[in-house]
Order: C-alpha cells, then structure tokens, then sequence
C-alpha cells in the first residue's frame, strides 16, 4: 500500500512539473506566481511523503510550512 501512495505522489509531482512547463510558456501575467505556488506545494509533497516529514516533530513541519508561507507571500507582495 505504501508503494501505491508513494507512485500516486510522484506522478502528482510529475504532473505539476508538467503544468508549470505549460504556464511559463504561456502568455499569463501572474505566470510567476502560480509557478511559485506550485513549487511550493511540490515542495512540501517531496518533504512530507519523500523524506517523511509527516513522522517527525511538530516543529520541523511547523518550520516548514511558515517558511514557505513567508516565502509565497514574498513572491506575491513583489
């Protein structure tokens, strides 16, 4: 069971790669900042189901995602 999430993860990952190829191709004025917002939650599938941030203490998850947070709200402020 575990393998089948794990492949479920990936092709997500996988998919959203692919949509953020077709938005920076595309004509979008907010190109950036959906790519960013995808990248982001890219980034927290790869460190809650790849390196198994879900196991571990609340602290590193809460780091996590209110740097990410910070990070996003950055991008969409400038």
């Amino acid at each position: 069971m575990k393998q089948k999430s794990f492949l479920y993860v990936l092709l997500l990952i996988i998919g959203l790669t692919i949509i953020s190829a077709f938005v920076s191709n595309s004509q979008l004025e907010s190109a950036t900042e959906i790519i960013m917002i995808l990248a982001a939650f890219k980034l927290l599938l790869v460190a809650f189901y790849f390196m198994d941030l879900r196991h571990a203490n609340v602290f590193w998850k809460v780091l996590l995602i209110g740097g990410l947070t910070i990070f996003i709200n950055l991008i969409l402020i400038i």
